[in-house]
């Protein structure tokens, strides 16, 4: 009886076409083992490559990585990917498989034909284990149905969200501490026992009663008092919104992510602590990522880029109409924020434009972050001229696109590779203060 042929160590990846668009480079990302495109997933990103969105960036990016790679060779050849001994790549034709996903779901489509070729390359090579990678989850489950192994693309996803950086810890100290921070504004690290402190993290230094609100300054190397400010009429009603104000207005810092759940305050505080130093920034930009409803692009609605974006920004203006009603009709103030938005101060800035853009001396909020791929919020950064601070909000267990998840999403990714830089600080809002009801709702609901 002939023996059973081993499994080798190598493996062999299919590539869905959500984790090209995901990041066009992922087909590097795979070490010694081979990579296998089927020719639907091609033809799916061909679709997608016009246009300004970042995923038709992608696409054309792709695209471009495929043609280098191949040169003058056929596609349908083994070609390597990054150098002799390490892995091969090549595009599948042939999407027939014995078991035929087509027929078994009833239903002709790309997600089955690539299903297809996975079952297809696992019957041609016993010896390496084959693996589907997609980042749409349905795809997944229909793989396994189909005894076909079935990953998420790993790459920029946040290992363990429980231990995501928070921005901020509660010490015990000595009454002495609680006194000479209030006397001399400041205590040194090893007062407090820190030896390796994270640069522009926040304290609460607690003795019993008595608290005091520091932040470890990387200029200074010293914990510094934080005094409790308003920005705007807007004054911050718990601790955390009173580091994320500090954060937002500490000019020392240029890059600011605010997480928490709805009614937390996260927009709000960096809107009203923009404005705050407008003084100090020729404009305030402000976008969120749009996520169309009954999968419409924006395409469908009527009217110019603002027509068509404005009813994505609502959330935007209800938090500038709350800054605004802080004052009365006759206040300076009032007429203020009026007159920056007739101006264009303030300003809504669609995200699928600033590519290619370089953005100097602006503050630019982008709200619901959760909703970017790490790609688009490292699109989105280095668009940073001089005098430029962009701030991300959001919140990474509430995400409305199909392929992020609470671990791959941009802010997820972003508070986890930034934290202890010097230009940069984050806090996490644990507190709703939008209303007792909307706190019920986030409790029991």
């Amino acid at each position: 009886m002939a023996k059973k042929k081993q499994k080798n160590d190598k493996k062999i990846f299919v590539l869905d076409t959500s984790v090209l668009l995901y990041d066009h480079k992922a087909i590097k990302n795979f070490a010694e083992h081979d990579v296998v495109i089927p020719i639907t997933v091609l033809e799916e990103v061909d679709r997608f490559k016009k246009g300004n969105d970042v995923i038709n960036f992608e696409a054309r990016e792709f695209i471009r990585v495929l043609d280098q790679l191949s040169q003058k060779n056929s596609l349908q050849d083994w070609l390597p990917i990054n150098g002799q001994g390490k892995g091969k790549f090549k595009v599948q034709m042939n999407e027939k498989s014995k078991k035929d996903a087509n027929v078994i779901f009833g239903e002709k489509k790309a997600d089955h034909n690539i299903l297809n070729v996975a079952s297809q390359l696992a019957d041609e090579r016993p010896d390496s284990s084959v693996i589907l990678v997609t980042k749409d989850i349905n795809l997944r489950l229909k793989a396994r149905s189909l005894n076909i192994k079935a990953e998420d693309y790993e790459t920029g996803k946040v290992k363990d969200i429980h231990q995501l950086y928070k921005g901020h810890t509660t010490l015990e100290v000595s009454q002495n501490i609680i006194s000479k921070i209030y006397t001399s504004g400041y205590c040194l690290p090893k007062d407090v026992k820190l030896k390796t402190p994270i640069a522009n993290h926040y304290y609460i230094l607690k003795n019993g009663q008595n608290s005091a609100l520091v932040y470890f300054n990387n200029n200074s190397q010293q914990l510094e008092r934080i005094n409790r400010e308003n920005a705007y009429g807007i004054k911050p009603r718990n601790v955390e919104q009173s580091f994320a104000l500090h954060a937002v207005m500490n000019p020392n810092v240029q890059l600011v992510t605010i997480q928490g759940i709805a009614g937390t305050g996260k927009t709000l505080i960096a809107l009203s602590g923009a404005m705050a130093q407008k003084q100090n920034f020729h404009q305030i930009y402000i976008a969120r990522p749009i996520v169309p409803l009954s999968n419409k692009d924006i395409g469908f609605l009527p009217g110019d880029i603002k027509a068509k974006i404005n009813p994505y920004m609502e959330p935007l203006w209800d938090n500038l109409k709350l800054i605004q009603s802080q004052y009365k009709e006759t206040d300076r103030e009032y007429q203020k924020i009026k007159d920056m938005v007739d101006k264009e101060k303030i300003y809504i800035a669609p995200l699928a434009y600033i590519r290619g853009r370089s953005l100097s001396n602006i503050i630019f909020i982008v709200d619901e972050a959760q909703n970017l791929t790490p790609h688009e919020v490292k699109t989105i950064i280095t668009r940073a001229g001089e005098n430029t601070k962009i701030i991300f909000t959001g919140d990474i267990f509430q995400i409305d696109t199909p392929y992020l998840d609470t671990h791959s999403n941009g802010l997820s990714y972003l508070i986890d590779r930034m934290k202890n830089h010097p230009l940069y600080a984050h806090i996490t809002l644990e507190k709703g203060e939008r209303s007792e009801l909307a706190n019920v709702a986030s409790l029991m609901l």
